[in-house]
């Protein structure tokens, strides 16, 4: 149990090793810290990030997830998403901000992606308003924008290591979009297919490691549910003018449950066990789940 003077909103392990494991942090302070769990009275990397609460986190580059060097994407109030390498100390290897004049928009949630090789690798990134943004590091500009008309509660791609292919965005009032990011047509960017899942907010969504093609969102009313993809016959098709234009596909609920009357704000599946996951919720309570027959969807 360890206790820091600012409270703590998200954390990572996502960009050291297995052998390492050096936990990102978040604050509300704006700060991001790296610490050793071993030795954690002074952060091995500390940096005042951001002007206001960092509210997402993500790492990449460790675990032996996705090539390319260990990073670390934040996404904060001020507006501001940015993306840091620990070994090199006080400046972001990129930010991404809002143009001189362009209002700031609250950035709710950040994930790595397409990271499958050394050069490649993009940043979403949902806003409060319900934009969300693709920065591709590679060339250090914005690949592609949208806006679900909604808050954008969580971003994730179906694997960080692998060509981009799918991507869930979850909403403030009960939707989730799941877009399929194999093919980028030049004008209508991607396809993508929208489910309402709730009456409240879906707090988060987490891919199976195991099995791409499941996920589960969180919910406010304490509920978690599972679903499944299920790929078109033909993931893209030529539009008149001959460009190619993506195709969705459609998804099923595989099960559902309600586990508190307060809303599941977090969870993780294990990279190892099959179907096993935790979540923690606002009535303050950690619950280490199962999930059995995944083997037979």
């Amino acid at each position: 149990k360890i206790e820091k003077a600012k409270a703590i909103k998200c954390g990572t392990f996502g960009a050291t090793s297995l052998q390492q494991r050096y936990l990102a942090t978040g604050d509300f302070g704006g700060s991001l810290n790296v610490w050793n769990l071993e030795a954690p009275e002074i952060p091995v990397y500390s940096v005042k990030g951001h002007k206001e609460i960092i509210n997402s986190i993500d790492g990449v580059g460790g675990l032996g997830i996705g090539e390319g060097a260990p990073e670390i994407v934040t996404g904060s109030r001020d507006g501001t998403v940015k993306v840091w390498d620990p070994r090199q100390k006080d400046a972001p290897v990129a930010n991404m901000e809002p143009v001189q004049g362009e209002s700031k928009r609250d950035c709710w949630t950040v994930a790595f992606g397409n990271a499958y090789n050394q050069e490649e690798r993009v940043v979403c990134a949902g806003y409060d308003n319900g934009d969300i943004k693709l920065f591709d590091l590679k060339t250090m500009s914005l690949r592609w924008e949208t806006n679900i008309k909604n808050g954008v509660c969580s971003v994730e791609f179906d694997r960080k290591d692998v060509n981009m292919n799918k991507l869930v965005a979850t909403s403030l009032e009960g939707k989730f979009h799941v877009f399929d990011m194999r093919t980028q047509h030049p004008t209508k960017g991607f396809a993508s297919v929208s489910e309402k899942a709730q009456k409240s907010t879906i707090w988060q969504v987490r891919h199976l490691p195991q099995n791409r093609d499941i996920f589960m969102t969180s919910g406010g009313a304490g509920s978690l549910h599972l679903w499944k993809y299920e790929y078109p016959a033909q993931r893209s098709k030529k539009d008149s003018e001959g460009a190619e234009m993506g195709v969705a596909g459609s998804v099923s609920l595989l099960q559902n449950v309600t586990l508190s009357t307060q809303p599941i704000s977090s969870l993780d599946w294990s990279p190892d066990k099959k179907g096993l996951c935790v979540c923690g919720a606002f009535d303050q309570t950690v619950r280490v789940l199962i999930v059995t027959k995944l083997n037979k969807v």
